[in-house]
C-alpha cells in the first residue's frame, strides 16, 4: 500500500485515506458503503457534535467534528468515484454561496440588524432558487429535521415572509382549543384522527413556543433529561425503601413519582 505516514494530516489527506479504505486492498466494510447505508451515521454523527456543543468541552467537540468531517468526506469520496464531484467543488459552492448570502459585507447593500441579515439572506436564496411563492420555501425545509425543529423553522420563515405568528396568549388558546379536540377524537375518533389531533396540538405548543421566544426543540430536550434524572431518583428512592417498582401498579409508581417530584423542587 503506497501511504506516507506524517506528524500532521489535512482534509486532503483524509480524502486520501477514504479513497484507500474504499480501493479493493482497502477495508471490507468501507469499501461495500453507499451514501444510503451511512446515512444514519451522519445523522447520528451530528448529533454527537450537538451533544458536545451542550457539554461545552471543546476536546469532545473537535473530536466530533471529525466525525462529522470524515462523513462529508465520505460522502464526496462516493461521488468522486462516479467522476460526479471533488471535494474542492464542495468548497467551492459553498464559497460562492457565502459571499452570495452575504452582499452587506462583500457587495454594497447594507444590513445593520441580525434581522435585516435574515431578510436578506431569504430574499436572495429564493432568487437563487428561482422561488417566487413563500410556500416553496416552507416546502424546502429539510424533512429529515425533527419535527420540532422543523415546526420551528417553517414558522420562523412564515413570520419572515408577513404571517405574523399570534402572541402567547392566543397560542394558549389556540392550545385549549385542540386539547378539546384531542379529547373529542379520543371519545369518539380512532388512531390516524388521534395523532392527527395529537399532531396539531404539538405543532400549536411550537408556535406558543416562538411567540415566547423560546426553543421549543431545547424545551423538550431539557425536559427529557429532566425526566431521566428523576427517573433515576424514583428508582434510588424506591431502593432505598424496599420498594421493586417492576412488580409495583401503576398508582404505587404515580405515589413515588409525586413523592420524587417534591423532593426534586
Amino acid at each position: 500500500m503506497d501511504f506516507e505516514f506524517k506528524e500532521h494530516y489535512d482534509v486532503y489527506d483524509l480524502f486520501e485515506i477514504v479513497k484507500i479504505l474504499r480501493s479493493p486492498e482497502g477495508c471490507p466494510w468501507d469499501k461495500v458503503q453507499t451514501h444510503e447505508t451511512i446515512r444514519s451515521e451522519f445523522i447520528e454523527e451530528v448529533y454527537e457534535a450537538v451533544e458536545a456543543i451542550d457539554e461545552k468541552d471543546p476536546v469532545h467537540l473537535r473530536e466530533e467534528l471529525g466525525d462529522v468531517l470524515l462523513q462529508v468526506v465520505f460522502h464526496c469520496v462516493l461521488e468522486n468515484e462516479k467522476n460526479s464531484f471533488e471535494l474542492d467543488d464542495v468548497a467551492d459552492d459553498v464559497c460562492k454561496k457565502m459571499i452570495l448570502r452575504h452582499p452587506h459585507v462583500f457587495g454594497n447593500t447594507t444590513a445593520e440588524t441580525p434581522e435585516e441579515v435574515l431578510k436578506n439572506w431569504d430574499q436572495i436564496k429564493m432568487q437563487s432558487k428561482s422561488q417566487s411563492r413563500v410556500s416553496e420555501t416552507l416546502e424546502s425545509v429539510s424533512k429529515a429535521l425533527p419535527s420540532l425543529m422543523r415546526s420551528d423553522k417553517l414558522i420562523k420563515r412564515a413570520e419572515r415572509a408577513g404571517f405574523a405568528n399570534p402572541d402567547a396568549r392566543e397560542n394558549i388558546s389556540a392550545i385549549r382549543a385542540r386539547l378539546d379536540a384531542l379529547e373529542a377524537a379520543v371519545e369518539n375518533g380512532g388512531a390516524d384522527e388521534c395523532g392527527g389531533e395529537i399532531g396539531e396540538l404539538l405543532f400549536s405548543v411550537s408556535r406558543l413556543s416562538r411567540s415566547l421566544k423560546t426553543d421549543c426543540e431545547k424545551s423538550l430536550y431539557d425536559a427529557c433529561d429532566r425526566f431521566t434524572k428523576q427517573f433515576s431518583e424514583l428508582e434510588a428512592y424506591a431502593a432505598e425503601n424496599g420498594i421493586d417498582i417492576q412488580k409495583s401498579d401503576p398508582s404505587e409508581l404515580s405515589a413515588l413519582w409525586d413523592a420524587v417530584s417534591k423532593q426534586s423542587y
